[in-house]
């Protein structure tokens, strides 16, 4: 059937064809699956991609897309491209102790085109371009998945042939619509793992390019090789694991172009035998191309590590408790126990949940634990497959075997805590590069099944079910990263131990206004973690804003004897000192939150609050003034002090101040309406009007900017107008202090010239 598809070659090409399907066998030949034109075959696969995650276009931002993309700084026009250079992921610079290392400038590019483009913080665009990222490298992995099932062949044309085109068909179908990918594409932030991936391919691609005009391996193109060490490069600034795939080029290379038996090897190097210097190597060029790929990969990451700092990033115990724990056997039976649960994942992907951490998974200590069960399966199936692929007499296998190995276990080397702590105990995310090797393995799998088989329709069925599934799983898993409400509820009947899932699901609630039910979910957080600094936080400023004042402040105590680094926590319980009234203490907490976060504008605005009730004017100016020297558009602090000058009589002050501030945020009617009254105070009625009526067009419902305009055409003596807006003022609150005795006073003026005129 292959070489019907290719009669428009030479003849010799038919010839050499036959005689490679004699040499090598061929993994179609027993599978009963669909074979399709290499175009229609990648249209099938964009369309399957396509509807795995179409329903994820329209969905917000979530999770982690808070961080990364509104509160990122890197992504606003203000900012020089030059920064995202020398910043992280999340925009915070690479120097800082605070950061987590994860250097991602092409990413945030990305982000940054989406956010211009866009005119805004719209996700539309964000998620189309993630699905379409995603749809493109499942369509590259049908020329990936053809190479690495059916061996990389050329015509003499140097078109390249495809030996499988069954298997690598539905390979690239079970990438595509594989339901661990869900993060990925649906969640806005694993753009990061797409864009590594879609250069990673391409990497791969290049490199057996460099083979095109390849004769027993004896020629090939240094460009190639060195253009995939760059697209190697690009995949790691787009993303860490990026850097595995010139270690796969190098495995792809030894195992596919020079065609080694690794066991043989090892035993001759191991024996020093002198058969070794006929072995080749030098002669095909195999040294020389990878000391090349090391060469790239050592100078990529020392430019890396240059640029991101010797200090390593700063995780806690609960992003990751086994890296943390004292004891060895302890540390390496959990990191095995969540290899494990990875590879569960891509079995069966059907618990699935944005995070893992914080007691999701709690901590094997011993070897009675029953969940060893799971480290032992893993184990005795690597252990299986890696004999197969060293000592099987069969080439074809080992190759497939190696190479589905390969796959499966480079790319998660940086994600395996062997190097260095990384900061989740599983994401999801970092098995979107992995799960090539298992779709080789698995389709692997499956051709020898069908070998065996006799009814191979059976299992082909077997097989489309099990995709028609994962399909539906993935819209599924997709609808649920449309909105952070459902995301969170997903999480809690995966894991109901997590801390972070209940404390995630009670600040949506918070968000949304429903305090009473944010409680509950806020006390099961501290419950399940009771050193969880940031739920009790948050517990604290709703209990603050209930009056319950007493168990507000010994939360907010215990967060900052927990992290006595927390500035938030800090300040938070110096709002709530203050209310009890216990000022010395309240301006202690306040001076501790800027201690531990030196440009804090919400802090010095509370601290000025605080001086403000103690008449210490000057104190409260200098603070309020600092929280608009770090935040310019703090409209609260610069309301504060215009009206802090008018109350004392500063009126000049008052109305500069005024001024600069509506200089910087010219639409924030707050200001208009505490300017005018300055204005109308000092006489200057014509301005004054113009603010009041300015602020009552942009808030038009705002009973004291009615009665305050009435105020001022009382003392210019328009009596109608004042008139009108005092009676809209007291429609709009019937119950303003100072309204209606004006607007009786009014009254009373009013039928005294009425009686005069008469």
């Amino acid at each position: 059937q292959i070489c019907n598809q290719h009669n428009a070659e030479a003849p010799n090409l038919e010839q050499a064809l036959h005689r490679m399907a004699q040499t090598e066998p061929n993994l179609d030949h027993d599978v009963s699956w669909l074979l399709l034109p290499s175009y229609w075959a990648k249209v099938v696969v964009a369309l399957i991609s396509f509807l795995c995650f179409a329903n994820s276009y329209d969905g917000d931002f979530v999770f982690d897309d808070s961080e990364a993309i509104i509160n990122n700084k890197d992504l606003r026009a203000e900012t020089p491209l030059g920064d995202l250079w020398h910043h992280d992921f999340w925009g915070s610079k690479l120097s800082s102790n605070t950061s987590h290392k994860s250097y991602r400038p092409l990413t945030v590019l990305t982000f940054r085109i989406n956010y211009l483009f866009a005119g805004g913080f719209y996700p539309v665009g964000f998620h189309v371009i993630n699905i379409i990222l995603h749809c493109t490298i499942s369509v590259l992995m049908v020329d990936v998945f053809s190479i690495l099932l059916g061996g990389l062949q050329f015509t003499n044309k140097g078109r390249r042939l495809n030996l499988a085109p069954k298997t690598s068909l539905l390979a690239a179908l079970l990438f595509a619509a594989h339901p661990v990918h869900t993060e990925c594409v649906a969640g806005i932030v694993g753009r990061a793992d797409l864009l590594c991936a879609l250069f990673f391919l391409l990497s791969f691609l290049g490199y057996c390019k460099a083979f095109k005009e390849n004769k027993e391996g004896r020629n090939f193109s240094i460009f190639w090789v060195l253009v995939s060490v760059i697209l190697g490069a690009i995949a790691m600034l787009c993303k860490e694991q990026g850097i595995t795939i010139l270690g796969l080029n190098a495995v792809f290379d030894a195992l596919v172009i020079n065609k080694l038996n690794l066991l043989e090897l090892i035993q001759k190097l191991l024996h020093k035998d002198k058969s070794l210097e006929n072995a080749g190597l030098l002669r095909k060029g195999l040294l020389f191309r990878i000391t090349l790929l090391m060469s790239g990969g050592a100078s990529i990451l020392y430019i890396r590590w240059r640029i991101m700092g010797t200090g390593p990033p700063a995780f806690t115990e609960v992003d990751n408790p086994a890296s943390f724990a004292d004891s060895l056997f302890v540390r390496a039976i959990n990191y095995n126990y969540y290899y494990s649960l990875n590879a569960w994942l891509l079995l069966c992907p059907w618990w699935l949940c944005f995070d893992w951490s914080m007691g999701c998974i709690p901590l094997i200590k011993s070897v009675s634990d029953w969940r060893i069960i799971a480290l032992a399966a893993l184990w005795f199936c690597l252990i299986g497959l890696i004999c197969q692929a060293l000592c099987s007499e069969d080439s074809h296998k080992r190759r497939i075997l190696t190479l589905g190995l390969g796959f499966l276990i480079i790319p998660f080397l940086p994600a395996s805590n062997l190097f260095f702590r990384v900061g989740f105990v599983i994401a999801e995310r970092v098995i979107y590069l992995p799960s090539i090797g298992y779709c080789i393995l698995f389709t692997y799998g499956f051709s020898l099944l069908s070998k065996q088989a006799k009814k191979k329709k059976i299992l082909a069925v077997a097989v489309l079910g099990i995709l028609l599934i994962n399909v539906m799983r993935c819209a599924l898993r997709s609808s649920q990263w449309r909105s952070e409400e459902q995301l969170f509820r997903s999480a809690l009947s995966v894991c109901p131990l997590n801390a972070k899932v209940h404390y995630n699901v009670g600040k949506n609630l918070a968000d949304k206004g429903n305090q009473s039910a944010a409680i509950k979910y806020y006390r099961e957080a501290v419950r399940l973690n009771p050193k969880y600094v940031h739920a009790m936080n948050n517990l604290g400023n709703i209990l603050k804003e209930r009056n319950e004042l007493q168990e507000a402040e010994e939360l907010l105590s215990l967060a900052v004897q927990i992290q006595p680094d927390f500035a938030a926590a800090w300040m938070n319980l110096g709002i709530v000192q203050n209310s009890l009234r216990r000022f010395e203490e309240a301006e202690q907490s306040y001076w501790t939150a800027i201690k531990h976060r030196k440009k804090y504008p919400d802090c010095y605005y509370n601290l000025g609050r605080l001086y403000a009730d103690l008449n210490r004017h000057i104190d409260a100016l200098n603070a309020w003034r600092n929280a608009t020297v770090l935040k310019p558009e703090h409209s609260l602090a610069w309301n504060n002090m215009i009206i802090l000058l008018d109350n004392t009589g500063n009126l000049a002050q008052a109305e500069a101040v005024g001024r600069e501030a509506l200089e910087l945020i010219p639409n924030d009617h707050s200001l208009m309406f505490s300017l005018a009254n300055v204005l109308g105070k000092s006489q200057k009625y014509k301005e004054s009007e113009a603010l009041f009526l300015k602020a009552i067009k942009a808030n038009p419902n705002a009973a004291s900017y009615h009665g305050n305009l009435a105020v001022l055409y009382h003392r210019w003596g328009n009596l109608d107008l004042a008139k009108k807006h005092y009676e809209v003022s007291l429609k709009l609150d019937p119950v303003a202090p100072g309204t209606k005795e004006n607007y009786n006073l009014l009254r009373r003026k009013l039928e005294q010239l009425q009686k005069k005129g008469g």
